[in-house]
């Protein structure tokens, strides 16, 4: 059969493809751009249909009627490795539930736990050769399709054309929905003044050769605004952003030092700007690829001058960091960051780079009045996950200066830590540390 023919055979359209989920079905879906958004923005319609529907996702970027809407409990939940703003609005109503994880073994530890009845993914069109590319993520797609009983893919012509562990070939494929809306940009979040002065620790740490690990919002993108004078930087990122693309364009970034396949640059997903989208199409020099190994901290370090940059809610005197929640309360997921942190304290010469701003404003009841506190606290909230363990931070920066913790006894950490808090809780946290004996 060619390949044409092939494909139009397995042509259905959205309601042909909800008609396949059954009662205690089990469906997994893409990550952030990568989600299948025409199917899931319909799911709810099969509400009278099916009870109990299982749907694991990783920071859906819509807020769909099937998660959203309490009147769909029964009917639909969803269980998250990474929560976005709609599933912690969500999560109040009792509608959602947190996977805990390491990003590199969400996808074979989620298969572990439970088969996958149908895979919703996204794909560009089919080429010549009957090949699709799963375009933004492969964290676990690909894996997914290779063990899900029905896989369904909707094919969109605007998703830009990806390499590396994205190929997909049509027979592997059961059902193609076309689809033709514009893919989810996140905005680039502008950095504050207190970004660029974190951005500026940051990059002083960065040694020319250095292969870099970066994540999203105002603190990473100023840090990647620092980077455009280094020189020979390679990229090995769980997310591919558009700070990255602004130091490739630079002629900062051009992976020709990186152990790890030289001059490619190499992330499990990417999200961003059209700007990153229109980079990536079409681009052999970058790789998107299974988050299993890209995420592998014996992977990571085997990168020469590794570093991981990720950022944190909350840090205690010891360097145990809390970035997924606050308190009991959950806000985002571990996602890669503990994956990377023992990656680059494995490579030779690599460093594990966290950062936080020194002070936060917080509500102090239901009105509107609020109250400034410290970041760097005596004890982590209480029922805060431990996101990164105290053993596996090289570095704490906050816009007051670098904590370098790596081999330090307590006694050194509660000095150094306190001396890059702000300077009106200072003495505080010292008599803190004194009380509970923190040294």
């Amino acid at each position: 059969m060619s390949i044409k023919q092939s494909y139009k055979e397995k042509r259905i359209t959205t309601e042909e493809a909800l008609s396949k989920v059954e009662t205690g079905d089990h469906i997994v879906t893409g990550l952030a751009a990568a989600e299948a958004q025409s199917i899931l923005s319909e799911l709810h319609t099969i509400a009278d249909d099916v009870e109990d529907v299982i749907v694991s996702t990783c920071l859906p970027l819509s807020n769909n009627e099937y998660f959203t809407n309490p009147e769909y409990k029964d009917n639909f939940r969803m269980e998250a490795w990474f929560y976005s703003p709609g599933i912690r609005k969500a999560h109040k109503d009792k509608l959602v539930s947190f996977i805990p994880n390491h990003l590199h073994l969400a996808g074979t530890k989620r298969l572990a736990h439970r088969d996958v009845d149908i895979f919703f993914g996204t794909a560009t069109p089919v080429d010549k050769h009957g090949y699709l590319s799963l375009s933004l993520s492969a964290t676990y797609e690909k894996l997914m399709v290779q063990n899900a009983d029905i896989v369904i893919l909707e094919v969109n012509p605007n998703l830009p054309r990806t390499f590396g562990d994205t190929t997909v070939h049509i027979d592997d494929v059961d059902f193609f929905v076309e689809a033709d809306y514009d893919i989810p940009e996140l905005p680039i979040a502008e950095p504050s003044e207190k970004d660029r002065i974190i951005g500026k620790n940051i990059a002083e740490l960065v040694e020319d050769g250095s292969t870099i690990q970066l994540g999203i919002g105002g603190i990473p993108n100023a840090v990647a605004a620092e980077l455009l004078d280094k020189k020979d930087l390679g990229i090995h990122t769980e997310m591919f952003t558009d700070g990255m693309v602004d130091l490739y364009n630079a002629g900062a970034v051009n992976n020709k030092k990186k152990t790890l396949m030289p001059e490619k640059m190499v992330a499990t997903f990417a999200l961003g700007s059209k700007k990153l989208y229109d980079f990536i199409d079409d681009n052999p020099a970058v790789r998107i690829m299974d988050g299993n190994w890209v995420n592998d901290p014996h992977v990571i370090g085997q990168n020469h001058k590794m570093v991981s940059i990720n950022t944190t809610l909350e840090v205690d005197l010891t360097g145990q960091c809390a970035s997924e929640s606050i308190g009991t309360k959950q806000f985002s997921g571990t996602g890669g960051q503990a994956d990377t942190a023992i990656g680059a304290q494995n490579s030779p010469e690599g460093k594990s780079i966290i950062a936080l701003y020194s002070t936060a404003d917080v509500r102090t009841g239901e009105g509107d009045e609020r109250k400034t506190i410290s970041k760097i606290v005596p004890m982590l909230t209480q029922g805060a996950a431990v996101s990164l363990s105290r053993n596996d931070v090289d570095y704490v920066v906050t816009e007051y200066g670098v904590a370098e913790l790596r081999g330090t006894s307590i006694r050194e950490r509660v000095e150094r830590l306190t001396n890059i808090a702000h300077p009106d809780f200072r003495e505080e946290l010292k008599e803190k540390a004194k009380e509970l004996m923190i040294w």
